[in-house]
């Protein structure tokens, strides 16, 4: 399946991405099936073949939330944004505390 995605290029603390169209789960330094623009998160600049866009969402490329969202922000599409959820990691240590109704020793 070939999904619209963001392919980060840039140095290091100064990304910019380009929005390519490649398969879903092919690593990001894949070659892309087609370049369609840029989008610099700095200048908040898009840069979007819009009629490239619209043929691949037409033959079945889905375009990640974020890319949707900038579609829809350089106005390549209509309709409302999509809601990003930011996973954060989960902490794998243990309670400091012990649990209600047992008492801590401290031996």
């Amino acid at each position: 399946m070939l999904a619209i995605k963001l392919q980060r290029i840039g140095k290091k603390h100064r990304p910019s991405y380009r929005v390519v169209v490649a398969e879903k789960r092919s690593k990001m330094a894949a070659p892309p099936v087609e370049d369609l623009g840029s989008y610099s998160p700095f200048t908040k600049s898009i840069v979007v073949d819009k009629t490239r866009a619209l043929y691949w969402i037409e033959k079945g490329a889905r375009p990640t939330a974020t890319v949707h969202n900038l579609l829809v922000r350089s106005g390549a599409i209509s309709g409302p944004k999509r809601a990003i959820s930011i996973k954060k990691k989960q902490s794998t240590e243990a309670p400091a505390t012990a649990p209600a109704g047992q008492v801590a020793s401290s031996e």
